[in-house]
């Protein structure tokens, strides 16, 4: 069993560890400490219900259906777009981490953001739930239980451990060229994955 909980941890810390919209989202909260934990916590629920949904066979179910992947890539890839306009117009401004520059959101804001940034990512549930799922469905059905909590506990490590150091670093990357690069590499890399998401259907459209 504790094989299998590796086998689950490990593939689960391998596709998360890649950049994404989501993991830059994190890693912003936690340097401009703004609520890390609650940001973490909702990523990691949100990985733990989408992987357990997955294993227990809802991936098999998506990937029957293409319309379901082709409206998730419109309506992810649009949100992408939108989410790096704002990283991009940030380059613009003065962001430091003084009281007196730094833009503070309430928990509310957060939230939605947190949620739509992790739920609105045709990529998480390309993850989660077609990819890990689809995986841990091979395993005979009374292994599946430590399969899931193996990738469940690589997601709860990743983003508490990613938030909360960030917020740890906080001080020592208090300088506007500092949020001047993280704002340009999260514009650049959701911008980057909009594009992968929505050129094959613009092709398909065009065909």
């Amino acid at each position: 069993m504790f094989l299998t909980f590796a086998t689950g941890f490990g593939l689960s810390g391998g596709l998360i560890l890649a950049i994404g919209a989501q993991n830059a989202f994190v890693l912003g909260q936690g340097l401009r400490r703004q609520y890390p934990a609650m940001v973490a916590l909702i990523c990691a629920l949100c990985d733990a219900i989408l992987i357990v949904a997955g294993v227990a066979g809802l991936g098999t179910l998506v990937a029957r259906y293409p319309l379901l992947t082709q409206i998730a890539a419109w309506g992810g890839g649009a949100f992408l777009i939108w989410y790096g306009l704002g990283a991009f117009c940030r380059l613009f401004q003065t962001e430091t981490l003084s009281e007196t520059n730094l833009k503070t959101h309430g928990w509310k804001a957060v939230l939605s953001t947190t949620l739509a940034v992790t739920l609105l990512n045709p990529h998480v549930y390309l993850d989660t739930v077609v990819m890990l799922g689809g995986i841990g469905g091979q395993f005979p059905a009374d292994e599946r239980l430590f399969f899931a909590l193996g990738a469940v506990s690589a997601s709860f490590v990743w983003f508490f451990g990613i938030a909360l150091g960030a917020a740890w670093l906080a001080p020592y990357v208090a300088r506007p060229i500092t949020w001047k690069i993280i704002d340009a590499t999260t514009a650049c890399v959701v911008w980057l994955i909009a594009w992968h998401l929505l050129a094959p259907e613009i092709s398909r459209l065009l065909a």
